[in-house]
């Protein structure tokens, strides 16, 4: 294998790791945002708050 193929393939694995990373913290966001039940609300208000997510 080339360096240049090897190189290539870490770019694709950090790429791939960043989207992983990316879409896991959004999800936790939107989820933890738009969370109906008040155990959750109350579990994740003060991060609401922080992050500048509005729910009230």
């Amino acid at each position: 294998m080339s360096t240049i193929a090897r190189s290539g393939e870490k770019a694709d694995v950090k790429l791939a790791n960043i989207l992983v990373v990316a879409l896991l913290g959004a999800a936790l966001i939107f989820v933890a945002g738009l969370a109906q039940s008040e155990t959750l609300h109350d579990a994740a208000h003060d991060v609401r708050h922080a992050v500048g997510f509005p729910c009230h």
